[in-house]
């Protein structure tokens, strides 16, 4: 007795291959009969379709639907490619954000339930007011002075205390390169760099951990700025430049950059910076930020041409990449636990871990809301609850 087929519209085999951003000729070589069912000559039977859209990432439901969907993105999205929106997202985008909805629905009901007030800070700036104001007072609500990265060894190190002290502040901080713990299906930092969901309960952060680790301070202080704002968004901040054509995105960019590299300090600086071959290193070093940061900041006053830091920046990410490259190859694995917890965000992970063992939340959702399972989850849950920072 021949095995039963499936109706599937071609289309709909088309708008998934399309959607995946998988060459349609390494689809050919995993599901040699593709072909034939694009052209109506055959039929899948359901283990073949199921097959099909697991590999494109497509929702099996969707296959069966009169027309393909129309997704859209649930925040409003700042991407471009040159000076053209980004009208596609990717699954692993849809698939990321769609997690990240879910950890903050959670942990805003955890939060209700415990009886913690809306966190003031959230919404409390507009576009009208002084961007020194916005910066002075994010750094105050962080509790970091105004040469609070002066004081650190290495902007690095900067980079995990501004980390850590956004999660102290009750914003959920995330940091992946990949779909949770899938591996094979990595974030594209050129599709986005990070993006911001607003709650006043838990307003969530999350930055795609791909990106250079050189540029993922700008953006943690640019979602920052859409923190006070009240804004969500989604944003790729190609060339550290985010749509500035947007006065929300403009606004956002002048805090991030005030607040970490403040004007009257550069100015101080400037000066003597400009004797070197290259000032931005200088600067770099004193504010313990990336030369990349120095770089942006420098443009955003005026003391460069975007010529001269389109010129840096495109040598600079020349000379990161290689770095980033002979890292991965030197690379033995890292921490497992360590970096679960910056995926998942310590405060988050301790929240969960502590709703498990109080029983206020089944194991089962712990599960699902960490992407770890069994003796992983007990691990992480252990070392989440009897231990400081990762």
């Amino acid at each position: 007795m021949p095995t039963p087929t499936v109706d599937v519209k071609p289309q709909l085999l088309r708008w998934a291959i399309a959607r995946s951003r998988i060459p349609r000729e390494d689809l050919l070589k995993k599901i040699p009969r593709l072909a034939e069912w694009e052209r109506g000559e055959r039929r899948p039977t359901l283990r073949q379709l199921e097959d099909f859209a697991r590999r494109t990432m497509t929702p099996l439901g969707h296959l069966f639907l009169p027309e393909p969907p129309a997704e859209t993105l649930p925040v409003p999205d700042f991407r471009t490619k040159g000076d053209t929106p980004i009208d596609r997202p990717s699954p692993n985008l849809l698939d990321t954000i769609g997690e990240m909805l879910q950890r903050q629905a959670w942990m805003r009901d955890y939060l209700i339930e415990l009886g913690q007030e809306p966190l003031p800070f959230v919404g409390c700036a507009d576009k009208g007011r002084a961007v020194t104001s916005v910066a002075a007072d994010i750094r105050a609500t962080l509790r970091l002075t105004d040469e609070w990265a002066a004081e650190l060894d290495s902007w690095e190190q900067a980079l995990m205390r501004l980390r850590q002290v956004i999660d102290s502040a009750g914003i959920l901080i995330a940091m992946n390169g990949v779909v949770g713990n899938n591996t094979h299906r990595p974030l594209n930092p050129d599709e986005f760099r990070g993006f911001v969901l607003i709650d006043p309960y838990a307003p969530l952060i999350f930055v795609n951990n791909a990106d250079f680790k050189a540029a993922q301070m700008f953006t943690l202080a640019h979602e920052l700025a859409h923190v006070w704002l009240g804004k969500s968004a989604l944003f790729n901040l190609v060339q550290m430049l985010p749509d500035e054509r947007d006065d929300e995105e403009k606004f956002c960019n002048q805090v991030a950059a005030e607040f970490l590299v403040p004007r009257k300090g550069i100015l101080r600086l400037w000066d003597d910076a400009q004797g070197e071959a290259n000032p931005f290193p200088v600067i770099a070093r004193a504010c313990k930020v990336s030369g990349l940061v120095a770089a942006r900041r420098a443009l955003d006053l005026g003391l460069i041409n975007r010529r001269r830091f389109f010129d840096f920046y495109a040598r600079e990410i020349s000379q990161l990449a290689a770095r980033q490259q002979q890292r991965k190859e030197r690379s033995q694995g890292g921490d497992f636990y360590r970096t679960a917890t910056v995926r998942i965000g310590k405060r988050f992970g301790e929240a969960v871990a502590r709703a498990v063992a109080e029983g206020r939340l089944l194991y089962r959702d712990g599960y699902r809301l960490t992407g770890l399972k069994g003796e992983a989850f007990d691990r992480f849950a252990r070392q989440t609850l009897g231990s400081g920072e990762a």
